[in-house]
Parts: C-alpha cells; structure tokens; sequence
C-alpha cells in the first residue's frame, strides 16, 4: 500500500474537521452564511497548502488567521490555545510554579532583576543584579527573557539548576532551587501616611483580591486606628469582575447595586449587588487613578463615585467597559470573548472607544462628544459616560526626562544599585534612607565612561521639520536658521544631569532600597514625593472640603 503524504493527511483531516460539522447545520440564512464561508475558508486553505511556492506551517497560519480575526473585533477578544493555557491561570489566580523573580535582559544575557521576597531565588541567596548563565547546564548567551522565563517556571516541587555570576565574586556558583508555587500579592504594600490616614495598594484583580484588601483595611483600622483610607489603582489594569464587586461591598450598604452587565445573550445579563455586610461605610476615602486604571480598576473608581462614597484623584482612567467570557474550546484550548458591557450604578457605561463602529481605514475612533452623555450621582453631581471615569479632582501626569529613561533603559541606575549593594551591607529603613548630593556624583563617577545617549522631542521634531523642509525644497533657504536652532536646541548631558538631578536621584534612591527591602519598600519610600498622594492628605485632612467635593457644593478658597 502506498504510503499517504502529509499533504493529503492534512486534507482529510482538515475535512473531518471543518466540514463535518456542516452536515448537521439547520441551514437557515444565518447558518448558511457560516457554511457556505467555512466551505470557502476551507478550499483557500486546501489550495494554498498544495500549491503556495514554499513550504508552510498549517498550525502557524491557522493561528494567524485566527488571531486577525479576533482582532478585527476588539483586542479582547483572543484565542487562548493550550500551550498558553498557564499563562491564562496565571492571569486569573495570581499563581504559578516557578522559582520567584522579575528577570531583566543585560547584553548577552537574562539578570535578576528583583527576587521576590521569601521566593526560592530569595531563599537560595540569588541577589538582584545576579548573572544566569546556564540553566541545567546550558548556556543562557543570547537567550530571551521569555526563553529563560520557560525555563524557570515549572510544578512545584521540581528542581533547576542556576549557574550564577555575581559581580566581585571572582567564580560563577550554582544553586540548585526547588520551584514552588509563587502567588503574587495583589496588595503588595499597605501602611500609615501619617497618624490617621491608612494607604493600600492593590496591583490587580486577581483570585482572592478582596481578602488581600479587606486583611490590608482591618489591620490598618484595628492595629494602627486608621481614620481615613487612600486607595491606589493607579496602573491596575483590572481582572476579576467578582472580585471588584466584593471590594466596592466593603465601603457600601449590603443590597446596594454595584454593576451591570448588559449583552446579546438577555439570560446572560446580570446585576451585580453588594451580598455581604459592609466594612465602613462612612470612613472618608480617597481612590487614586490614572490612564493605566482599567476595567475592573474603573467599575471601582467608578461606582464609588457615582455612589458619593469617594473623592476621585488622578487622570481619566483608560475606558474599558468591556467584559469578557471564557469558553471552553477543542483539544484543551479556549476562547476569551467579549460578551457584555458593564453599566455602574448612575447608569453609564465608560467604554471609550466603539469597536463595532470603525472608520473606514479600519481604525477604531473613540466615542465622540456628541455623543457623550450626561448622569448623576446620588448626590445630583454630574458624570458622563463615553471615555473612562473622570476624576473629581485631576493632577496631570509627571513625565520622566529623556535622560532618566535613557539611564533606566540603559540598565545605568540598575547596574550602580547593585555596586552599591556591593560596598553597603546595609542601609537605614525605606522611609528614612537618603540618597545625598555626595553619592549623586560617585553615580556621576560612575557613568563617565559609560556610552549612553537620547534625543529629545524637540531634537526628534526639529529633524522631522528639517526632513520635510528638504523635501519640500525649503531647506536651502533656511538652512541657517535651522543650524541655529539645531545648536540651541541640542541637548548636554553633563547639564541635563544637574537641570534633572531630582528625579534621578529619586529612581536611584528607590532601585538601591529595593535592594534590601523589596517591592514594599520601594513603594513605601516613592510616597512622600507623590504628588497624588500629598493632594489626598490635603481632602482627607480637611472634612468640610472632603463632604463639599462629594456633595457638590463649590469649596470656598
């Protein structure tokens, strides 16, 4: 018998698959259309493996037109196969099996960049600035943070082993680690600002959110008499639905309506309620947003605000009113598919952009004006829907110059932290460490010899108008003019470094703490310089401009 190439294989199997199911379609106008496309989908794809000039990858391209099919609807909506199904549940849970740390590219190879606190990497000794260069073995030269994140992760209770190269240690030395499952923290840091005004940070909405917030909330009330709350979701960018709720039952009346979900399924919508007795809910308390706030980020932010319940801070948050499904597929894989949107208690939804409604380049607007429309809180404020929640009191976004990011990116501030490290074998607490003027120029020492260099935006832009001056054939009569402002605009990094001295000497001070005490020390020394959080003590410090913020009422300067 005359063996069967993979080409036809591949037909049959294609057939079985996608033509099959045709056979049992009730073929009414909607199914037909289905079939009739399936079919036509098919014999592209019949075709193209048979006859295309080189060879391809039927799984590859499958996934493709899969994929760009998805995204023609919104970026939401994905296909999840089951290679990345752990990734998934990592998403959702929080948790996974691995050893423990942030990893970071440095040339040639992956760093660490932050070893978790109590984290097997932590436990086994590896320190932040520590070199893999071989797993199991095999040299890492060369291999990508996501190549060497595969590596790492694993079930719990398995075992790697790191070949490490620390600077000042003349040898590289192994650790043989035993993976464990790592939850992430979704409250990584929570204190007092002062006597009287507890700060929580929650980072995600993952499973078991609300336990991490309401522990974070009664130790800060029970144990240090916190009167008031700041809540930071700044950068959240959402998750669990439920999740959300639970937290906004916290600070509202059991019975109260937290959410809606509305969608094409009617038995699918549902109305989400406050089932639970509440925490406090007449604590003064403060949310603090920005644009990276998102989805389940909003409908808290949202809700407490057309609820009365907080003063909003920040700047309007990204706009995702979308809420997603996951359905189960063949061969393990799933469908994560936009469903619904979520409408807070005023009745707004704050989706800000209208992917069934594209331009007809294909790109997707946001929600006009025009259409933008008004509601109330419980308190007669005015809210609108149409483009994310909108703070009550809106602080612009601080901007990193372009020679910090250059330093961060070039791996410049990490790498001094780790020398630092090196020659202090301990520092004073995160809330009281000074970086002094006499450690900014040893980093000043430091980097002399190190390449390293930016553009501005206006250097970016004054090229831009140069280009478009020669092609336009202006440039010639200007060029003077431009060699001018080329050279007034041109940037110094000796000057930079002292004009910019501040914020770098700030992103130094928080790398080198994160040294000795991880990501909570880190937070907890950024916040005394936050100005987000300076204007939250200033409402949560002053009642009668707190109630009149919630109420409506013009303050009085």
């Amino acid at each position: 018998m005359k063996k069967i190439s993979k080409k036809i294989k591949l037909i049959i199997i294609s057939s079985l698959i996608i033509i099959t199911p045709i056979l049992f379609v009730s073929f009414d106008n909607d199914n037909f259309e289905i079939a009739k496309n399936l079919d036509i989908y098919y014999t592209l794809f019949r075709e193209l493996n048979l006859y295309y000039v080189d060879e391809i990858d039927p799984g590859d391209l499958i996934k493709t037109s899969m994929d760009e099919m998805l995204k023609s609807l919104d970026p939401y909506t994905v296909f999840i196969p089951e290679s990345k199904i752990e990734d998934f549940k990592f998403m959702t849970t929080g948790q996974y099996g691995g050893v423990g740390a942030i990893i970071r590219k440095s040339g040639d190879y992956v760093v660490i960049a932050e070893p978790y606190e109590n984290a097997p990497v932590h436990k086994a000794g590896i320190e932040a600035g520590d070199i893999i260069t071989k797993i199991e073995g095999k040299s890492t030269k060369g291999k990508s943070i996501k190549d060497i994140s595969e590596l790492l992760k694993g079930q719990p209770n398995t075992k790697v082993k790191l070949t490490m190269k620390r600077k000042g240690v003349e040898k590289p030395f192994d650790k043989n680690i035993t993976r464990k499952k790592i939850q992430i923290n979704s409250v990584p840091y929570s204190g007092m600002l002062n006597d009287s005004i507890g700060y929580i940070k929650l980072n995600v909405f993952t499973e078991n959110s609300s336990k991490d917030v309401k522990k974070a909330i009664l130790d800060l009330k029970e144990k240090q008499n916190a009167k008031a709350f700041v809540f930071d979701l700044r950068n959240n960018p959402g998750g669990l639905l439920n999740e959300a709720v639970n937290i906004c039952n916290f600070f509202v009346d059991k019975g109260q309506t937290i959410v809606t979900t509305k969608g094409k399924v009617k038995q699918w919508n549902k109305t989400y309620k406050a089932t639970n007795q509440p925490i406090d809910t007449n604590t003064p308390l403060v949310i603090l947003v920005n644009r990276g706030s998102a989805s389940a980020s909003e409908i808290v932010s949202g809700t407490m605000q057309d609820l009365d319940r907080a003063v909003i801070i920040g700047q309007r948050t990204y706009g995702k009113g979308l809420v997603q499904t996951t359905r189960s597929l063949s061969y393990n894989s799933k469908l994560k598919v936009t469903t619904a949107k979520y409408y807070i208690p005023s009745g707004r939804c704050i989706q800000a952009l209208d992917y069934s409604h594209r331009n007809e380049d294909g790109s997707v607007g946001k929600i006009p004006d025009t259409l933008v429309t008004k509601f109330s809180t419980n308190n007669g404020r005015t809210v609108y829907d149409g483009g994310g929640i909108l703070p009550d009191i809106k602080i612009e976004p601080e901007y990193l110059s372009k020679i910090a990011i250059c330093l961060v990116i070039k791996n410049l501030i990490f790498d001094f932290a780790t020398d630092y490290k090196l020659s202090h074998d301990s520092i004073e607490s995160a809330t009281k460490f000074n970086f002094t003027d006499s450690d900014y120029e040893n980093f000043i020492d430091f980097i002399a010899d190190k390449k390293f260099d930016y553009k501005t935006q206006s250097e970016k832009k004054l090229a831009e108008l140069k280009k478009i001056a020669k092609k336009e054939k202006y440039y010639d009569r200007v060029s003077k003019e431009f060699e001018i402002l080329q050279k007034d605009l041109a940037h110094d990094k000796d000057k930079d470094l002292i004009t910019f001295k501040g914020e770098i000497k700030e992103l130094i001070k928080e790398e080198i703490i994160s040294r000795y005490y991880f990501q909570k020390g880190r937070i907890s020394s950024s916040l005394s310089k936050d100005p987000k959080i300076t204007e939250a003590l200033k409402i949560l410090g002053n009642n009668k401009k707190y109630s009149n913020l919630l109420s409506g009422n013009v303050v009085e300067k």
